[in-house]
């Protein structure tokens, strides 16, 4: 079977499911992680006869995207940040606003050597990106899941960032002797139980829900405890930075300036939507 009849048959499978722009981003993601090939190369390639086994997997992904498995998991790979990351169900796929955030961090801070906490590093896409992107940070992450830090830190093995990995629960974490830290950094779970009747399918079946959701009654109880842990373990002056629920980012900022963090702000990511809060401490 040509790759050309091969396309069109998986196109034409997903067509009432997926919308065509949708369709085309799959079909670039399943050529290069099968194949290795660009568009231009399918362009090229079109007539070729293909291997049996290339018509059986585009088959094999394209039944699985009917049952709304994301694609991500179905590769296992997530582009993030100009990187691919591994993910498996243990981890939340990454999601492109969050780039925003390494964005804000790396324009903030421009000194060397700066002492990195991420909070909740699911497959390390931030914590690795910010120890890629600023200049000789130490970054650490944590995360309550063992299954995410293992593949985090395969991530931090395959992309060479040098990243300590700590298995911790911001909830019950003891607070540090001492302030050790110039950036605090966390995307905590922040979706409230009341919002999963509006939720697609590919996340509710599939990604971790404990990585996800929060009491409807208690909708900020990751961000008080991850602030109250960063009174103590930012330096003075240092900044707490947050990815929020877009639902409260007056609450959120509310929180922190009833903790007496400074400068507290909101920010819109890209497509204008209230997405972070950033937050400093006296100097």
């Amino acid at each position: 079977m040509t790759l050309k009849k091969i396309l069109s048959d998986f196109k034409q499978r997903l067509d009432t499911a997926y919308s065509p722009g949708e369709i085309k981003g799959i079909e670039m993601a399943v050529l290069e992680n099968i194949l290795g090939y660009t568009t231009v190369d399918a362009i090229m390639h079109d007539n070729d006869e293909m291997p049996t086994f290339v018509a059986e997997k585009f088959s094999s992904i394209a039944d699985r995207l009917l049952r709304h498995e994301p694609i991500q998991y179905i590769l296992g790979d997530a582009y993030f940040y100009g990187r691919h990351f591994i993910v498996t169900p243990a981890t939340l796929i990454p999601r492109p606003e969050t780039a925003g955030l390494i964005d804000m961090i790396a324009d903030e801070n421009h000194s060397d050597d700066l002492q990195v906490l991420d909070i909740g590093t699911g497959s390390g896409c931030i914590a690795i990106s910010l120890a890629l992107t600023l200049r000789f940070a130490h970054v650490t992450a944590i995360d309550i899941s063992t299954e995410a830090l293992s593949v985090a830190k395969e991530n931090a093995k395959r992309l060479k960032a040098r990243v300590d990995f700590l298995k911790a629960d911001i909830l019950s974490m003891h607070k540090p002797s001492k302030p050790c830290y110039d950036i605090i950094v966390s995307n905590p779970p922040y979706i409230a139980d009341s919002e999963q009747a509006s939720m697609d399918n590919n996340v509710l079946d599939f990604e971790p829900h404990s990585a996800l959701f929060v009491p409807d009654d208690n909708p900020l109880v990751f961000y008080k405890a991850i602030a109250q842990y960063a009174l103590d373990a930012l330096k003075p002056g240092g900044k707490l930075y947050f990815e929020i629920n877009s639902r409260f980012p007056a609450e959120t900022c509310r929180l922190l300036t009833s903790l007496g963090f400074a400068n507290v702000q909101s920010h819109l990511d890209y497509r204008a939507m209230p997405r972070f809060v950033s937050a400093s401490l006296n100097s």
